[in-house]
């Protein structure tokens, strides 16, 4: 029988006959090799990111960590070593190495995802704090930068990750300098219109809305999760306190009065009572340990995620408020200009002002074509970085797994303590029977 193979893409069919006779020779071997093509085109289009989660986390694993201030002339600075697992390379970096960094990211990136850098100084809270709360920050702004499927790949990241020499950022000013920006660059920037799909518009509102409607409720959570954090460090707090105040109790030396009618046990008991520290001990370690996975799986993966939801909210505002305005500027321009021509041409005028204002209208000309341009690349990064916010949503149920193993782990471990201290206790104070006295009377 006759072998009929139909492709479709964008409306586009393709139909192969081969003959039965033929149906194992070259012919056959053809149709593969068409086949293999046509997939391969439509796969491999530039607008369609095809990377995973997975591969995009095993790009690069950036460790930022606080080295010991140095005392300047005047005042202290901090600085910090950052390793790149992918180049096997320790470097040191400044805060002032970062922000000149992430200046040069968006000046040749403006149409990507750029994540914000933390402030330089503290709005509020501790020194301590805001430090540490900075090399968080400053941790997850290089991990999401190294794992783009973009920067990953850029000369400017490459040396700001290993560049070792004294002046970091005379260095990456002149990598940037002989790059420019990606539009200048990026071999698909003049015909990115081509790959754009007729919706893109509707594509790109209905994608914002979602990400904007998923960045709340995230923060949402990220907050609950701050905050049963930091109960867990709390009442890691309060046991270690509960613990010494036994152990206080427990060590008193006072005499214990005899008492005419009866013997006082509490010489006995107070020794008991100041063993049980130990356990009070144990258990405040679990539950501050307990707060510090919430904290390192669960709060910040999510403060993670949403830097790169907050970036792509940031893009979308540059978006519209730089390509699209600069655009409607120019074309208003323009069309001063058109009515300033026919004006000159209905009333006569000098032919030098007349070839001025021709010469300008065909400038202008030009450059709405190059913003028309710039505007369909930016629609194009737009689309690949929706894609990119898409890639990365299954680490949510990377992040809610965390915390579900936190607590089973957290509520095991400390189970585990709570039921030897309780049989600690039936031997201590129980009675014959190893049941504890009643505290009042039935």
């Amino acid at each position: 029988c006759q072998v009929h193979i139909s492709l479709w893409n964008d409306q586009e069919f393709f139909f192969f006959f081969i003959p039965p006779n033929k149906s194992k020779g070259p012919g056959l071997n053809l149709l593969r090799q068409c086949f293999s093509l046509k997939m391969q085109t439509v796969q491999e289009s530039p607008l369609n990111l095809s990377l995973t989660l997975g591969e995009l986390l095993k790009k690069d694993t950036i460790k930022v960590e606080l080295i010991p201030e140095k005392k300047g002339l005047f005042l202290k600075h901090v600085e910090y070593q950052v390793t790149t697992k992918r180049f096997a390379v320790s470097v040191y970096r400044r805060y002032n190495d970062f922000d000149v960094f992430h200046e040069l990211l968006l000046q040749r990136y403006a149409y990507r995802v750029v994540p914000a850098l933390p402030p330089k100084r503290a709005l509020k809270g501790g020194k301590r704090e805001f430090i540490e709360g900075r090399r968080r920050a400053l941790d997850r702004f290089l991990n999401l930068v190294a794992r783009h499927p973009v920067f990953s790949e850029d000369e400017l990241v490459k040396t700001f990750l290993t560049f070792s020499g004294s002046d970091v950022q005379t260095k990456l000013r002149d990598a940037c300098k002989k790059l420019g920006d990606e539009f200048m660059t990026c071999k698909y920037a003049t015909h990115a219109k081509d790959y754009l799909p007729a919706d893109i518009q509707s594509q790109f509102s209905s994608s914002r809305e979602l990400i904007k409607n998923i960045h709340s409720s995230l923060q949402k959570l990220r907050d609950r999760a701050e905050r049963m954090a930091e109960r867990s460090k709390e009442n890691a707090t309060d046991l270690l306190m509960f613990g010494k105040e036994l152990s206080s109790l427990g060590s008193d030396e006072s005499p214990v009065p005899i008492l005419a009618s009866c013997k006082s046990p509490w010489a006995a008991l107070r020794r008991s009572v100041k063993g049980l520290s130990v356990e009070f001990s144990l258990l405040s370690e679990k539950a501050a340990q307990q707060g510090r996975r919430e904290e390192d799986d669960v709060v910040e993966k999510l403060n993670l995620f949403l830097d790169l939801l907050q970036s792509y909210r940031d893009l979308c505002e540059r978006h519209e408020k730089g390509v699209l305005h600069e655009h409607q500027r120019a074309l208003q321009k323009y069309g001063v200009m058109k009515r300033q021509m026919l004006s000159a041409t209905v009333q006569p005028k000098e032919q030098v002002s007349v070839e001025q204002l021709e010469s300008r209208i065909v400038q202008q000309e030009n450059a709405i074509q190059a913003m028309e341009l710039r505007n369909y690349f930016s629609l194009f990064c737009l689309h690949q970085e929706s894609q990119l916010i898409f890639t990365y949503l299954p680490i949510t149920s990377h992040i809610l797994g965390a915390f579900v193993n936190s607590q089973v782990q957290g509520h095991k471990e400390m189970g585990e303590v709570w039921q030897d201290l309780h049989s600690k206790l039936k031997s201590l104070f129980g009675d014959g029977n190893g049941q504890s006295p009643p505290l009042s009377p039935k």
